[in-house]
Order: C-alpha cells, then structure tokens, then sequence
C-alpha cells in the first residue's frame, strides 16, 4: 500500500563548522575531520548520503526530518515528516530525483521527490515488519532493509512497490547493518548474536554464518574488493572478517582495546576498513590497512562525537561523510586530493 503526502514548510539556516586537524597530535597518518552543527537541537542527525558531494542529505532521528546540507553554503533545510516517523536511515537515488527513508517507528519506506516536494509512504504489508531500519539500493535499484525488533530482512521492489520479507531463523537476531557483495549476495550484520546472515538474491535463501567468538556482536559492515565480508564487533572491541569462499574468521582488537565499542564502519577506495570507536570519549575515527593487518590512523572526531553510527565513502572526494550524536554533521578525508 502506498500514500502520496505534501511536504510540510522547509526552513533554511546556516550553521557553523567544527575543524580540526590532529595530525601534529596522533601522528603523521592521522587525518583532518571536519564537523557542522546541525540548527535543529537534539535531533539525532544521521545517516548522511550524497551522490554529488554537493548536497548531502541525512534525517533526524528524534525530530522526524529530513534535511539537506549544501556543502559550499554551510546552509541546512529542514523538510519535516509526519510526528513519530522516528527516521533512521536515508538513501538517494543516484540522479539525486529521489530520497528514501526508513520510517522506523510507523512501518513504512517512504519517498520524497526532490523536484515535486512530494512524499510517498509505503507501508509494510500488514504492519510486518514495523520498524524498517537500514537500507541499501541492489544493482538493480530495489531497496533491501533490515528490521532489527522485527527479526527481518526486507526487499523493496521499486517499480511494483511489493515488499518481499524473509525472518532471520535465529530468535532476537536484531538484523542491523547490510551491503551487497559485487556479485549481488546480501550480507546482513546480526548484532543480537554471534552471527553475520547472507541471502542469494535469486532463490531468496537465507544462510547464517556463526562467527568463532561466542561474544561477539557484528553491528555495520563493509565488503572489500576481494569479496571478504568486515564487521564491527560492537560487544568484541574488534574489528573481523569472513572470507565467504573459505569461510575463514580473523579479528582485529581496536586501538582503544577492551570496551572501545566500534560501530560505524566504511571501506575507502584503496580497500581501507574506517571504524568508529565509540566507547571512547571523545570518538576515534581509526584507519585499518588489511594488506598488513593493522591500525595505522586514529583521530578525534572535533565534536566529541557521542556515538557515530553510520557512514558513507563518497569516493569522488575522498571523503567519509557521518552524522553524530553531539547534533553534528561531519566528513573525514581520508584520501586527500582524490
């Protein structure tokens, strides 16, 4: 089912930048963060995408929008959802037309035109699963999306507008983060237990994959170019990884160690893992190099950080774009001069 909707008044603001360079501070291969104060007090922003380093778009969690940020401008506008919406997550789609937004607390994808100013709400058949979580556009351009209270993952065929849902045979598996591999297997974080879960896109199969520490607790994950699968282990202070053709486990312990609680999690274009550790105070923003295996940056996020939750490599730029909790939009460049 599906419902057209009018977009309430946008606001526009400028907002101020948070800059600091920690190179002199953490040594020569640390990088430069910059951060923007979001103007609508605790929102929760997150969840940033851009397809042209322009415009980047991200919601509010808390507040129920979604927001537009122009990066020359430093100006912020507002486009509010409907009350309890609860955002968490948004994707563009690649001509910039179209954004797609997870309605996390009223059971539904939405979709704003960007040109039209108009919304579309597509509801979950039956109300299952109610809390659409993270999403990801498959090559083809349907959406797939976790439901992490549901125990789901979900696909999202965008020209007929079905939603197609399989339920994670783990109970209170809590589906969280997903990436496509190059040769289109789903791979689904599971952060409720020890388990990352792939699904072949053709049959609609679903397979688990048990990770060898009992404690550990995948959150977000990233696919290098080889087809190996990473994840932060939230619970496991660790940075791991499965090879899908050998089923091999390794992990890494973040630089802060036991308790460093990494979550966000990004791979640049020289195939280098970016976690977040937000167990520490302020955030660090860590660089892992898997040709040699280890941790070779980390940086303070200016801000404070509070809990950086998710990220986008917007490879034109260099850039690692991320929301955070401290009401703060931010970049990290991580390769400079791209």
């Amino acid at each position: 089912m599906r419902v057209l909707l009018a977009t309430s008044t946008a606001t526009l603001l400028a907002a101020p930048a948070l800059t600091q360079d920690f190179s002199t501070e953490a040594g020569p291969e640390s990088i430069l963060i910059e951060e923007w104060i979001v103007p609508y007090e605790t929102s929760r922003p997150r969840d940033p995408y851009t397809v042209d380093g322009e415009t980047v778009w991200f919601v509010g969690q808390v507040t129920d929008y979604i927001a537009r940020f122009d990066v020359s401008e430093g100006t912020f506008e507002k486009i509010d959802l409907q009350e309890g919406d609860g955002p968490h997550n948004l994707i563009v789609e690649p001509d910039g037309g179209a954004i797609w937004y997870a309605g996390n607390r009223a059971a539904h994808i939405g979709r704003y035109d960007v040109d039209t100013d108009e919304f579309e709400r597509i509801m979950m058949p039956d109300g299952h699963p109610d809390d659409p979580h993270t999403q990801v556009f498959d090559a083809n351009g349907d959406i797939w999306f976790t439901g992490q209270r549901a125990n789901t993952v979900s696909k999202l065929d965008v020209s007929g507008r079905t939603v197609t849902t399989l339920e994670v045979p783990t109970p209170d598996a809590r589906p969280y983060g997903l990436r496509i591999a190059p040769g289109g297997t789903v791979w689904v974080a599971l952060l409720g237990t020890n388990k990352l879960a792939s699904i072949d896109p053709d049959t609609m199969t679903l397979t688990e994959h048990v990770l060898p520490r009992a404690e550990s607790r995948p959150r977000r994950l990233a696919i290098t170019s080889d087809g190996r699968v990473w994840y932060s282990d939230y619970d496991g202070s660790r940075l791991g990884v499965l090879d899908p053709a050998s089923g091999e486990v390794e992990d890494w312990l973040t630089p802060s160690g036991e308790g460093s609680r990494p979550y966000a999690l990004a791979r640049d274009s020289a195939d280098r893992l970016w976690i977040v550790e937000t167990g520490a105070q302020p955030n660090l923003f860590c660089g892992f190099d898997p040709q040699n295996e280890t941790f070779f940056s980390s940086t303070q996020v200016p801000s404070g950080g509070g809990t950086v939750r998710h990220m986008q490599y917007y490879a034109p730029d260099g850039v690692i774009w991320f929301g955070a909790d401290t009401n703060t939009i931010g970049r990290a460049i991580v390769e400079p001069g791209r």
